[in-house]
Order: structure tokens, then sequence, then C-alpha cells
């Protein structure tokens, strides 16, 4: 892995694993992962209570829901080395803690900036589960069971995701906001149990120091990107969008020098050399930014034009997914049997699917059956391509840098996560305007009394690198203009755009990957 290795001193893998039970090991990792997940959606899916609550300035809405996510971002990769530096079931049971207290002390919140505060600490806590389960899976599951316990994995987390933000948008309605935050210490207190009882320990690497300098290099580089495409809404010849947008390229520059001169950077570069893991980052990176932008486009889309309830937008995500988890499990299977890129290749070319299905159907009178298709594609999609995703990175893992090597895998997870709300929302505005000003034209109306039209619809927005929200009264009331038309043209121009993404990265998996076959049983 690195030339920081020779002086390592590791517990044997095989040992990590007498008398592990599999099972219940998987299912307490799923619950952990799960969380990364569900914590952030439920907190985005029922912002407007929160904010309304607790008088959350517009200008902070987006950092409210997006904290956590920005802060496992820049922190993913910490986490794995620490991992394996101090035992990664012992970061993890550490990590479920946090969680469950911060969460806790989230639902006594009094004002916003105490919410907010505790978003970034979640993050923190969150941070340990993202980066170690699967890690912790490696050196818990033997290789030959490995790829059909991620596909069980999955599968957990599947259900749990569809499930529980349509409960959550219920008991919401029924018993408030402060709900939202008792999912996560269930979720964790349960995860921490079965942990602590049945995971074996991990290898540890005693003489590993964490990279402070890269992580801290890398962290900022993400953070500036997502800052630059937010600002970028509105123009990328403003200051705040053109600065971060300069600042992260050279900041990823100034890594590589970085990593090429330190023994054990924060992320070793000789894994990219590996044409599979890199095709295999980049599948995760499109998955993640794929349905991150997918949810917020749709939760607009959903209430604007199509005028459901939150409640109606969470069910979106139930139908179908008992289908998915039989899918998911059923591609775990397949990797073990065979190779990662077939389903790799299908998974991303289902996501497309999901995409073009958008494309080519949004409209105000669109059938919700369709919607629901659709979400149902995106999520099946999604696993499907995670779970060869996980079995092609964790088979590059040496022993003993499991952590670290999954956290790469994460990192570039959250990346997806984070930049793709802002590009689904970046691409949305500006085809938005494209449509709105066409129609101005149309309808014989000046630019002027589009522009003021359109404004008070903006004034309904939350400009910031996580949530743009359009007030479906204002939307319906703009004089002159039929604004719901043009923006679900916008949405179908938007969703035809970043289809083609998978489309490229699954023919890249089918090229490249492929040259490399070689049985999964036989990769480790």
């Amino acid at each position: 892995m690195g030339s920081g290795s020779t002086g390592d001193v590791a517990v044997p893998v095989a040992e990590a694993r007498t008398g592990a039970r599999p099972l219940p090991i998987v299912l307490g990792l799923a619950l952990a992962f799960t969380v990364t997940v569900v914590d952030p959606l439920v907190l985005s899916l029922n912002l407007p209570q929160v904010t309304r609550a607790l008088h959350v300035p517009p200008q902070v809405v987006g950092l409210m829901g997006g904290a956590a996510t920005l802060v496992m971002a820049s922190s993913v990769l910490a986490a794995g080395r620490l991992g394996d530096s101090v035992g990664l079931k012992r970061l993890l049971m550490l990590g479920l803690a946090a969680v469950t207290i911060v969460d806790l002390l989230s639902m006594l919140s009094p004002n916003y900036g105490f919410l907010l505060a505790m978003r970034f600490l979640d993050g923190l806590g969150m941070t340990a589960l993202l980066g170690v389960p699967l890690a912790l899976l490696k050196v818990s599951v033997p290789p030959e069971k490995r790829p059909m316990a991620i596909g069980v994995l999955m599968a957990v987390d599947v259900v749990l995701c569809g499930v529980i933000p349509a409960f959550t948008g219920w008991a919401v309605a029924a018993v408030g906001w402060r709900f939202l935050f008792l999912i996560a210490p269930l979720l964790c207190l349960a995860s921490l149990w079965l942990i602590a009882r049945y995971a074996p320990e991990s290898p540890v690497q005693q003489s590993r120091r964490l990279d402070v300098v890269g992580v801290a290099l890398l962290g900022v580089a993400l953070l500036a990107l997502v800052v630059a495409l937010a600002a970028g809404q509105n123009g990328f010849l403003r200051p705040e969008a053109w600065v971060p947008l300069l600042i992260s390229p050279v900041l990823v520059v100034l890594f590589v020098l970085h990593a090429r001169r330190v023994p054990d950077p924060a992320l070793d570069l000789a894994l990219f050399h590996s044409a599979p893991f890199v095709v295999a980052l980049a599948s995760t990176l499109t998955l993640n930014f794929l349905i991150a932008g997918f949810g917020i486009v749709l939760g607009q889309f959903g209430s604007v034009v199509l005028a459901l309830s939150p409640e109606s937008i969470g069910l979106l995500y139930l139908p179908g997914t008992v289908l998915i988890a039989g899918a998911v499990v059923l591609a775990g299977r397949l990797v073990g049997t065979y190779t990662p890129w077939p389903v790799m290749v299908a998974g991303l070319l289902v996501m497309a699917a999901s995409g073009l299905l958008m494309a080519g159907t949004a409209g105000p009178t669109m059938a919700v059956w369709l919607v629901v298709v659709a979400v149902w594609l995106c999520n099946l999609g999604s696993v499907v391509t995670s779970a060869s995703v996980s079995e092609t990175v964790l088979s590059q893992a040496p022993p003993g840098r499991s952590g670290t090597v999954a956290s790469v895998q994460m990192a570039f997870a959250v990346t997806g996560s984070a930049l793709g709300p802002t590009v689904y929302l970046l691409l949305l505005n500006s085809f938005f305007q494209s449509q709105w000003l066409a129609d101005a034209k149309a309808r014989g109306l000046s630019v002027t009394q589009a522009e003021q039209a359109v404004d008070a619809v903006r004034s309904g927005m939350a400009q910031t690198p996580g949530a743009t929200v359009y007030d479906p009264n204002l939307l319906r009331q703009a004089s002159g203009l039929d604004l719901g038309l043009d923006f679900s043209d916008g949405l179908r121009l938007t969703m035809l755009t970043v289809s083609v993404l998978p489309l490229v990265v699954a023919l890249a998996a089918f090229l490249v990957m492929r040259r490399h076959e070689r049985p999964a049983a036989q990769v480790r």
C-alpha cells in the first residue's frame, strides 16, 4: 500500500474472524451505515417544519440541511486511518455513542444556533459510521461470503431507507419535528449492542500516524468546490463563486505534491494505478451524485408541480422496497459467483433509465405511478451498483488497511452526495430560466415583466449549498407565465443532461474492467 507500512504491527486477519457470526455482525453494520443516510434524509424531507419552529433565517436553511454531510465529506479519510490505528470496532462504537448523545441533545434544541452546532457534531460522529462498517465487514466475514454479506447489508439499508422516511413524515405531522432526532439513536443503540457482542476486533496498525495535512487539504478542497457550485447559481463571475472554484484544484495539486513526499499519506496515490479501482470510485461518485440530486429535484417537482404533500413524497420511496432488497442480495450473490463488472454496468444502466424516464414524462399532468417507477429504478440501480463497487474496492485492501481503503470509497460517495444537489439545482435553475424566458417571448411579455413574476417565486427560495425551494402558491400565481410547465421542461432537460453520466461510466466499466476480469472469489 505504501512505504510507511514496513514497521506496522497488525493482528492477523484470520485471528480476527475466529468465532465470528456473520449475520448479526452484518445486521449491526447495516444499522450503523443506514444512520448516515437516514439521519440527513429525514431532516431534509422535514426541514420546512424545523425552520418554521426555530425561525431559521433563509440563508442558514441549506447549511442546516447539509452541515452533517459536509463534515462527513471532509473527515471520512481521517476516520479510516484512525480505524486502522485504534481498531475499527472501537472507533465504530465510539461513533455510535456520539451520534446517540448528539441527536438526543438535538431533540432539546432551544434555537437554531444550538441545532446547527449539533448538526456539525452529528456529522463528526457519523463519519465513523460511514467509513468503518464496510472495512469491519471485510475483516469479520470470510472472503467467499463477503459479496453476499455486502448484498445483505445493502438490502437492510434499502428496506430501512424506504420505510423510515415515510413513517417519519406521518410521525412529525402527529407529534412534532423533535421526533426526527429520535430515529438515529434507536438505530445506533441496536447497532451498538450487536457490534459489541458479535463483531471481532480488526487488525491494528500501531505505528501509523494520521496525515493531518493531507486530510485538511482534501477536506478544504471539497468544501471549496461545493461552496463554489452553490454560489455559481447566481453566476460564476461573482467572487464568491470563482474564488473557491480556483482554490479547490490548487489544494488538490498541493495534496498530490504532499502525498509524494510523505511515507504514509492520507490517500495512497498508488491505489489509483488500478483501473478497476478507479472505475469503481467513478461509479461510487456517480451513483451518489444521481441519488442525492434526484432526491432534491423530486421534492421540488412533487410539491411545486404535482402538489404532493411532504408525506406523499416520502411514500414515493416505499413501493418496491422489498423487491429492491431482494435484487441487491441477488446482486451480491452474482458478484461472488462471477465478477463485479457486469453487475456494476447493469446498475448504472438502470439509473440512466430512471433519469431518461423523468426526462421523457415529467410534466404538470404526470401520473404519480410514473414517478414511483422512476424512484424505484433510481434506488434499484444505486444499490445494485453499490454492491459491486464495494466488493471491487475492498478487494484492493491489504491486511490492516481495510479502514483506509474503505474510507476512500466513502469519501467519493459523500463527495457525490454533496455535489449532486448543488449541480442538479444549478442545471435546473439554468434550464428553468431559459424556459421562462422563451415562455415570456412567446406571450409577448417583456423580459422585465417576466423577471418580476419570477422574482416573486424566487423570494421563496433558499440559495444555499443544499436546497432551493420554490413556493408553489407563488409559482401558480406568477402573472402571465405558465411557470409550472416551464419548471417541468427545465426538469426534463436537467434529467436528460445528468443521464449521460451513468451511461459514460457504464461504458468505461465495460471497456476497462472486463480486461482485468477475474472471479471475485480470487480477488482478495
